[in-house]
């Protein structure tokens, strides 16, 4: 056997064990590897103001921690204790109210009363309850899970930007690419990823704010609605609909129809269209503007838009970067493949 044949075989055996070893954090590393590409340029940033790699990597993952994964760990921990501490008698009353919204339509909701009768028939207290103890437990059990993911992508992600000099460096030599390859492939993925990264970052935060602040006034709390709007304004199309939509029909349940005209009216026009439509698109646009010199480097807007979509659908919440990282990556080798096509052309 020669010499290369037994080193093969010992790789690939290799591989498969450590396979094994580390299949049950290999979403997580993944995605902490992603993010660290994505928030490349603040690592940058860091060492050069502190001249420090330790520093910068301790204090870029506690920017992560604080910016991404606070505001969710306390959406998790809040709607989770609230769930566990409902009231029957609460949720009796309010069923109580929808059924009579929904039986007793105001007079611009009376296509709904045929579609209302099949719901009433179907729903009893019995099953709203164990329903929402159910949800109870199931976001109970998901906050547990999430947190504990979240802590171990904050690990990783240190050591990948702490590393990540070393790593580049390693893969560069062990990878069969030219010099010119490599770095045309890390350089397409981190623009990529920074302008995903940075954009769902902004955007959600802006739209959350602006739902939160509306909420407020109206006696709800305004910090945990707004992230909830924040996070569910990342699913394309429907994402706000699912949180003003909801407080619209229970307003309009508790006979507070002003109120409920009010959260639709406001997150339609002010949110919905001037915000996402108008005002989302310039965020990207500025954030691709600074952080993209180079427009080859860039990817249509549009392509990100279904890879948002493409990733949310396949692998949850982790597909809004799973998904443009993959395409990204795709469409990059296509490239290294059309350039070594015209070499070969070039030769002949």
């Amino acid at each position: 056997m020669k010499p290369q044949y037994f080193v093969a075989i010992l790789f690939a055996t290799a591989l498969y064990w450590m396979y094994l070893l580390y299949s049950s954090f290999l979403m997580v590393m993944t995605i902490a590897s992603l993010l660290a590409i994505s928030t490349s340029n603040i690592q940058s940033y860091f060492e050069h103001k502190l001249n420090s790699n330790l520093l910068s990597a301790m204090l870029s993952s506690f920017l992560l921690a604080l910016l991404f994964f606070a505001p969710l760990g306390y959406f998790l921990a809040t709607l989770s204790v609230k769930l566990h501490t409902v009231d029957k008698m609460a949720l009796l009353s309010l069923q109580t109210n929808i059924r009579h919204f929904l039986t007793n339509p105001p007079e611009y909701f009376v296509f709904l009363k045929p579609y209302a009768t099949d719901i009433i028939k179907e729903a009893d207290i019995n099953t709203f309850t164990s329903s929402a103890l159910s949800m109870a437990g199931k976001i109970g059990a998901f906050s547990a899970g999430f947190l504990k993911n979240a802590f171990l992508v904050i690990v990783f992600y240190f050591f990948a930007q702490y590393n990540a000099s070393h790593i580049v460096s390693f893969l560069k030599r062990v990878v069969q690419m030219s010099v010119e390859e490599t770095t045309m492939l890390s350089k397409e993925l981190s623009s990529v990823m920074s302008v995903v990264f940075y954009s769902i970052l902004v955007t959600a935060i802006f739209e959350g704010v602006l739902f939160g602040i509306a909420i407020s006034f109206m006696g709800y709390n305004g910090l945990l609605f707004g992230i909830m709007y924040g996070f569910a304004s990342l699913i394309p199309v429907v994402g706000g609909a699912l949180m003003w939509l909801p407080f619209t029909l229970y307003e309009l349940s508790q006979g507070n129809q002003g109120s409920a005209v009010f959260i639709a009216t406001y997150s339609i026009v002010v949110i919905s269209i001037i915000a996402d439509t108008f005002v989302k698109p310039l965020i990207i646009k500025e954030i691709n503007t600074r952080l993209l010199k180079d427009d080859e480097s860039s990817m249509n807007e549009l392509l990100i838009f279904f890879a948002i979509i493409a990733g949310l659908s396949t692998f949850g919440f982790w597909g809004m970067i799973l998904g443009p990282a993959i395409t990204a990556f795709f469409l990059t080798i296509l490239k290294l493949f059309e350039a070594r096509t015209n070499e070969c052309k070039s030769y002949l």
